[in-house]
């Protein structure tokens, strides 16, 4: 507990016992982990040594995510037990910008057997991650090393020595190049595939609001779900044309209205 208040600040731990969502939280790591006291003396405590296997209920049977810290373990809660990406049983293609080392992929890869999904994470040591914790899934998705940006090209990436917080021009521990490709381009080249793409999930420290805006209409018609982790500069809805909008702690959900052709 002490650990958890001095990550989150103790503003937002106070703020946080108030919020419905930690409670759904707290009752799905009794229900989703098959061993609820070694996840909560994680999550709560920061106890535990990493590397770590976690196992966690899905709809599919039970997975055995490597953790290789307690941000990861943070990650896994927020995604499996905080809901933080919930989404229809019946999803089938999802993208995910930002897949860190595969937590988010796995949780949607097992919502059901159809699921197929494209993912792109630009630092190697995730991507390696990521298809560790992804393994025997592989014919389920496409991964693509590589940054999403508002155009194709290359620029400077910062991020920290767990490799969950990092974007394109951020101050941070370390830096790197990494190439990069279009939003639009990548969800243009889905969307030559699939009728549509019934999530698209946004975590990438950078750029969130600015790919969301920019994305075109004939694109966003065929985009069922959105979510996006807020940033400060993420405020209001900028696709009041196209999808309904809700916060859900820090995340963005969008949900598409129907529109008329």
């Amino acid at each position: 507990m002490i650990k958890l208040m001095a990550h989150r600040g103790p503003g937002a731990f106070a703020k946080a016992i108030f919020e419905l969502r930690h409670y759904r939280a707290a009752k799905n790591m009794l229900l989703r982990f098959d061993h609820p006291l070694d996840a909560g003396k994680r999550y709560l405590l920061a106890g535990g040594e990493y590397p770590a296997q976690v196992r966690v209920k899905t709809p599919l049977g039970v997975v055995e995510p490597v953790l290789y810290g307690y941000d990861d373990m943070l990650t896994l809660n927020e995604i499996f037990c905080r809901d933080d990406y919930r989404c229809p049983a019946d999803v089938r293609t999802i993208v995910d910008f930002g897949s860190n080392i595969g937590l988010s992929a796995l949780y949607f890869l097992t919502r059901n057997s159809d699921v197929f999904a494209y993912l792109l994470e630009p630092l190697p040591r995730n991507a390696e991650r990521l298809r560790t914790n992804l393994r025997g899934l592989e014919s389920r998705y496409n991964f693509t090393q590589i940054a999403v940006a508002l155009e194709d090209g290359e620029a400077e990436f910062g991020y920290e020595e767990t490799g969950r917080y990092g974007g394109i021009g951020l101050a941070r521990e370390k830096t790197t190049r990494v190439p990069c490709k279009a939003a639009n381009k990548v969800l243009k080249e889905v969307l030559e595939r699939h009728a549509f793409i019934d999530v698209l999930k946004i975590d990438i420290e950078a750029l969130e609001r600015e790919i969301v805006a920019n994305i075109p209409f004939e694109l966003l018609r065929r985009i069922r779900n959105i979510f996006v982790e807020l940033n400060p500069m993420f405020e209001g809805n900028p696709l009041p044309s196209t999808h309904d909008y809700r916060r859900y702690g820090g995340v963005a959900r969008f949900s598409l209205r129907c529109l008329q052709n």
